[in-house]
């Protein structure tokens, strides 16, 4: 067999590890992470959402400034300003705390058009791909994410089909170890679709509810990369059709509209339908968030908050914009 078991046992598999307090809730933990980007705002917006009079349209084109400033970008802040002047030519917009409201409230419409359910397995494995550029956290994005699925009481299954990198295989294997799951691999430069089929014939055979694909970190421009991702759909079509069930890109937030501009390439190329966001912790710039919802239309479905196992976030839409804009 070309690839390989990374084994850990369910009998002797560790618990994921989780390193931060307990009881701590999605919203403190929400709220911490988006601190630079929400104190960011606050210092440019304290004197627009505390104002005691009502809105002007001044007041508005400084609001549309500093969102463009926080990367929600120009298309969609351009957007959620048309939509406040509408309102405020209904009626008039009282003081900032109203302003506040409205723009929590387009924020929210936003994020929520594209916030689908993850599609429903009725028949294991559920395959997910991780795709993106080397260095947005990809390895370290599978490894979290399979602790993060296990507390859900799911078996998962490593599959290392960045074989391009001999460092990503054995990253990948130190999650797999901390994750307490098996993961599958092959050597340094092999057929990442075989070892995709290896792994998949295994979840089969081992009744693995999820299979966690950590793909090689391929640029827009290399053609011959995105050829091996189709090939690797093709494998998994033939343990399902409707494989991979779900394609992640994993975005470091901190490359803003950088960041975006790659995204939209990867979505063409690798029918991408869900985001993981990581290094939001990182970042004044979390406006990134509304920018991905409103130009790809496609959902954020977690974000990583930090460097430990269990900072990865289901994404909330309503935590993230209180977390945001409440003081």
């Amino acid at each position: 067999m070309l690839a390989t078991f990374f084994r850990k046992s369910a009998e002797a598999a560790p618990e994921p590890q989780t390193d931060a307090p307990a009881k701590v809730s999605l919203f403190d933990r929400m709220r911490q992470a988006v601190t630079r980007t929400r104190e960011g705002l606050h210092e440019r917006m304290d004197g627009l959402l505390t104002r005691t009079r009502p809105v002007d349209d001044s007041t508005l084109n400084e609001l549309q400034a500093l969102l463009i400033a926080s990367d929600v970008g120009v298309r969609t802040a351009t957007e959620i300003l048309e939509r406040l002047r509408t309102q405020a030519a209904k009626t008039q917009i009282e003081d900032g705390a109203q302003l506040r409201a409205l723009l929590k409230t387009e924020l929210l419409r936003i994020l929520e058009s594209v916030q689908t359910p993850a599609p429903v397995v009725t028949a294991p494995p559920e395959v997910l791909f991780l795709v993106g550029v080397n260095g947005t956290g990809k390895t370290t994005t599978t490894g979290k994410l399979a602790a993060h699925l296990r507390a859900q009481g799911k078996s998962v299954l490593l599959c290392a089909a960045d074989t391009f990198r001999a460092a990503a295989i054995e990253q990948l294997a130190v999650w797999s170890e901390r994750a307490g799951v098996e993961m599958i691999r092959t050597k340094t430069g092999g057929d990442p679709s075989a070892a995709l089929y290896d792994a998949l014939q295994a979840a089969k055979a081992r009744s693995v509810d999820v299979v966690l694909v950590d793909t090689a970190g391929r640029l827009h421009t290399k053609n011959n990369l995105m050829a091996e991702l189709e090939k690797m759909r093709r494998t998994a079509q033939r343990f399902a059709a409707e494989a991979p069930h779900q394609t992640l890109l994993v975005m470091d937030a901190t490359t803003g509209q950088n960041g975006l501009q790659q995204a939209r390439q990867f979505q063409a190329a690798a029918a991408v339908n869900g985001i993981v966001l990581t290094k939001l912790d990182g970042t004044a710039k979390g406006g990134i968030v509304v920018a991905i919802a409103q130009e790809m239309g496609v959902p954020v479905r977690y974000v990583g908050v930090g460097e430990k196992m269990d900072d990865l976030l289901a994404f909330d839409a309503s935590t993230f914009v209180d977390s945001l804009l409440d003081g």
